[in-house]
């Protein structure tokens, strides 16, 4: 690309406003274009807004030069052009699609009124808005929901209670944040929100939402079992926004696909962040939106050798809080295959617990509770990918901190 070819990017988000200020920084400004009022800010910290530990302003992106509030409506590949909700139609050479994902909303009885919408007092947790909502539905004492027990779903649990509320936490399957934990280190998470007064239901499906007078009253279990809700949370996931590349006719399957240079099927149109599929892979996490768009911003910038070939990538999830303060990273494979070696450590008076797992003599994963001390050489020895010393010496005082005390 030359460097008076003109970038438009689609979200602002993390992945689309670190794309926008690397390519300022690099010379080849682009106009970011976003449909939500706020100041662009990151989604990662909603929780901790909830929670009340940070003002709406704290959680705030440094802006880059060029941003524009609206809607896009359309993408014309031929002309190369956006069209916009006002009317107004931009034109790009290039196009990246930062559009980031939707919640994912169960097709349960209630949850919607008759025009479609969410009724009074249930909430999605997605945006600054279902932030904002919930915080101003928010009194001591209110009876809150929340369904799903993914890490949106812990993570919004746990903020209700800190702000005073009776919070029931509903999780379909058999354990908390079952994609990224093992058993154990769930029992030690569902043991920290039960410490707030927070209640999990496990292997609980709810069948559906009772309004009265157009809002929520009570949520219905499949086994008949009513729970009293002024507040319903609905944290059950989210799916990747494609409906623009769909509409243009760009390859779509789970995500928009991309190749190394984040191209889509069109040559002239790029995605990042949570609506990329990348070599088969969704990855709706910041770490790889980052990187993504840090090697997009290279590659229009003028670095023909500029590529993405994948993130090995930790989930970590810190609640702080000077009366109970929580942190957890699990990366790679955290369930052991037979065959595996496993190296476990736990100290039940503290709350902590460490576990990795080797096979072949290489470091596939690892979980961690309570204290992360260990947490940065254990995930670049699995970043690293390299044969592990065959004593196991090292990897224990990894593991440890203390050489293995």
């Amino acid at each position: 690309m030359t460097s008076n070819e003109r970038v438009v990017v689609i979200g602002t988000g993390l992945a689309g406003v670190r794309l926008a200020r690397r390519l300022g920084e690099l010379g080849t400004p682009a106009l970011l274009i976003g449909e939500e009022e706020h100041r662009p800010y990151n989604r990662v910290l909603l929780a901790e807004v909830l929670a009340g530990r940070y003002s709406p302003e704290v959680i705030a992106l440094p802006a880059p030069a060029q941003v524009r509030r609206g809607r896009i409506t359309g993408i014309d590949r031929e002309r190369r052009t956006v069209a916009c909700a006002d009317g107004s139609v931009i034109a790009y050479d290039r196009l990246v699609l930062a559009t980031g994902s939707n919640p994912v909303l169960p097709p349960l009885r209630g949850l919607f009124t008759e025009n479609h919408e969410l009724p009074e007092g249930i909430h999605a947790f997605r945006t600054m808005d279902d932030c904002l909502g919930l915080s101003k539905a928010l009194r001591p004492g209110v009876k809150a929901v929340v369904i799903g027990g993914g890490l949106l779903g812990v993570s919004a649990a746990r903020a209700l209670a800190r702000r005073g509320a009776q919070v029931v936490l509903a999780q379909q399957s058999e354990r908390l944040m079952e994609r990224q934990l093992d058993p154990a280190a769930s029992k030690l998470v569902k043991r920290h929100l039960t410490d707030l007064g927070v209640e999990v239901h496990t292997e609980c499906r709810v069948r559906d939402v009772r309004c009265v007078g157009g809002a929520v009253r009570s949520v219905e279990m499949a086994d008949g079992y009513a729970l009293d809700a002024d507040l319903v949370v609905v944290a059950c996931g989210v799916h990747p926004r494609v409906g623009l590349a769909k509409a243009a006719g760009l390859d779509v399957r789970k995500g928009v696909v991309v190749d190394d240079e984040l191209r889509t099927s069109d040559p002239y149109i790029h995605a990042i962040g949570d609506c990329a599929q990348h070599d088969g892979v969704l990855y709706g996490l910041a770490t790889p939106a980052l990187e993504q768009a840090d090697a997009l911003a290279e590659l229009l910038a003028g670095d023909a050798n500029a590529r993405y070939t994948g993130t090995r990538s930790l989930t970590r999830l810190t609640l702080n809080g000077h009366d109970s303060p929580f942190d957890l990273a699990a990366f790679g494979e955290t369930e052991a295959l037979p065959g595996d070696d496993v190296v476990q450590l736990t100290d039940a008076t503290r709350g902590t617990y460490r576990k990795v797992v080797v096979r072949d003599d290489r470091l596939v994963g690892g979980v961690l509770v309570g204290e992360l001390g260990t947490v940065g050489a254990l995930a670049r020895a699995w970043e690293g990918a390299e044969p592990l010393p065959s004593d196991g010496g090292p990897l224990l005082h990894l593991l440890t901190n203390d050489g293995g005390s």
